[in-house]
């Protein structure tokens, strides 16, 4: 009778704990198969996440912008591209949140133009020292040219109304010409500066979202003043890469009348400079955001937004036959929009510091590629618009990659996509989730477990996440990678993981007691917690008939990369 009811109790209690245990937890205890096979190429491995991008460009020359910007260059075998705001901005070169100034045009009591490069050429001089490369963004309005240049700097903080950030800065020249000589003025200097060779591999473009507010003027001004600006540094430099729009959201409709135009115009438009049909166009963008919330007391992403985005914008430039494999760069490509707006007034933001915005990262990028192929665009690069706020409090929830110079998780998902080199092959897509299921669905359903996967002639890389949209706790996934094609010779596998215990300064900071002024030696482990972290010993395989399959633990928003050298 006793052992009759001890096990009916014990069977009770086991059936209490499975009833307790997440649904959607249960679901995964089946692994989860990722067929990867290296001899199936799709296209070459382009590194379009090698774009970044910030509001703030005097931070580039700050301490830890400096040291953020090393960190950056060092792990992309080719250049990174840096995209900033304010580059023409009258001021004093104060760094503030959403501002910035290089006071590059003013002018003389008589009203001549003064030219002042010492600034704009501090931050360039930043990036090439690196060896990387400005996407040069001309913009915005010096005060002096402004058609309307008072008031004209704002002092915005997180909390204030974001329209008040529009001011002088936004509005057209009030006179076209001068702006025209500012930009031939600008483009000249540095091509006596760092040389023609070099300034050709630099990327040009107007402006910033002028289908909103950072355009105070009507889409037929912004179109005069391409025509002018494009005008301008071909007369400098004939072989310069010029581009735009820079629209945000095309899947909004009147961002895509805007875009439309804009093309429409460059494509078969009256020049308002030269008379003739067209606008010299060498490169097309425009933004793509998604849109996170709070929601149950948890983080809700919406990755299917930025794809939906992406997509229609690749849907419109593959509808002009002339524009169709002109190169393509989503000028800032993040899960929202405000950089500077931190978790404290935006507490939606607080993804920002952990492993969501890695696997976020990892998840929306390989959609990317497969967006761009399905549309057959050419997809360049797509600029994360995230740096570093220099002297903010520690993990505020800025969207940022590092914070007072110790890098976030999100950091070591790009030196993940540095490993990968040489051509993007197949991963089967008999998973829960392909790249329209995504873009039409989000993730809201079964995890999004995943891969992307490249090989080069004596490597290869596959990149694994657990991604979902809504942040909350669930059990660990198992996951077996099955990888074919790989050489009849023993490999060596480097395991890199980013979780809660690994690569992870957020957790380290979070067990130490979240210090508002972490010791030297506090700082110490945090800098080694930021870094990339291998998982296990590297260790030589053998792989059979070329197949091997790895099998591991993966938790919900962890990323993996499996590194084989040969």
């Amino acid at each position: 009778m006793f052992r009759q009811k001890t096990i009916s109790l014990l069977l009770n209690a086991a059936l209490c704990f499975a009833l307790a245990l997440p649904v959607f937890s249960q679901s995964q205890q089946a692994p989860v198969t990722i067929e990867v096979n290296l001899a199936t190429v799709k296209e070459p491995m382009k590194p379009i996440w090698a774009f970044f991008g910030y509001d703030e460009p005097n931070y580039t020359y700050m301490k830890d912008g400096k040291k953020l910007l090393t960190e950056i260059s060092q792990f992309s075998k080719g250049p990174v591209y840096v995209r900033v705001h304010s580059l023409l901005v009258t001021g004093d070169g104060e760094a503030a949140l959403k501002w910035g100034s290089t006071n590059a045009y003013t002018e003389d009591a008589q009203g001549n133009p003064v030219y002042d490069w010492t600034i704009v050429d501090k931050i360039f001089d930043t990036f090439l020292e690196r060896g990387m490369k400005p996407i040069a963004q001309i913009g915005f309005m010096p005060q002096a040219l402004s058609s309307q240049p008072e008031p004209y700097r704002h002092n915005w903080k997180p909390g204030d109304n974001y329209n008040d950030i529009y001011l002088g800065w936004a509005y057209p020249p009030k006179d076209y010409n001068k702006w025209s000589e500012l930009v031939f003025q600008w483009v000249k200097h540095s091509v006596a500066k760092y040389g023609q060779k070099e300034v050709e591999s630099w990327y040009w473009e107007l402006w910033n979202e002028p289908n909103i507010s950072y355009w105070k003027g009507t889409t037929d001004e912004y179109i005069k003043l391409y025509d002018y600006t494009a005008d301008a540094v071909k007369r400098a430099l004939p072989t310069a890469k010029m581009g735009g729009p820079e629209v945000t959201g095309p899947s909004w409709d009147k961002s895509e009348i805007f875009m439309k135009k804009f093309l429409d115009h460059v494509t078969k438009g009256k020049n308002y400079v030269t008379g003739k049909t067209g606008s010299p166009i060498d490169f097309i963008t425009y933004h793509a955001k998604g849109a996170p919330k709070l929601l149950d007391g948890h983080i809700q992403m919406n990755m299917g937004t930025q794809l939906r985005d992406l997509d229609k914008g690749f849907e419109i430039v593959a509808s002009y036959p002339t524009l169709k494999k002109l190169p393509i760069i989503i000028g800032e490509s993040d899960p929202e929009g405000c950089a500077a707006c931190s978790e404290d007034m935006s507490p939606q933001n607080a993804y920002r510091n952990g492993t969501m915005y890695s696997s976020y990262t990892a998840a929306s990028f390989a959609r990317k590629y497969d967006l761009a192929l399905a549309r057959g665009v050419n997809l360049l690069g797509a600029v994360s618009w995230s740096f570093e706020f220099e002297d903010q409090a520690w993990f505020r929830g800025f969207r940022d990659l590092a914070t007072n110079g110790i890098d976030k998780p999100v950091l070591n998902v790009f030196r993940m996509f540095g490993m990968m080199e040489g051509n993007r092959v197949e991963v089967k897509q008999n998973l829960a989730y392909d790249f329209k299921k995504v873009r039409d669905e989000s993730v809201r359903g079964e995890a999004d477990i995943n891969g992307l996967a490249s090989k080069s002639s004596n490597s290869a890389g596959v990149m694994v996440w657990n991604y979902h949209d809504d942040n909350v706790p669930v059990a660990d996934a198992p996951v077996k990678v099955s990888v074919k094609g790989l050489p009849s010779q023993k490999v060596m596998m480097h395991h890199y993981r980013i979780d809660k215990e690994n690569s992870n300064s957020y957790e380290v900071w979070k067990k130490m007691g979240s210090p508002e002024a972490p010791s030297a030696e506090q700082i110490r482990q945090l800098e080694k917690a930021g870094q990339l972290e291998l998982l296990t010993s590297p260790e030589w395989i053998t792989p059979k008939n070329g197949a091997a399959t790895i099998e591991m633990q993966l938790p919900r928003q962890a990323v993996s990369f499996l590194h084989f050298k040969w």
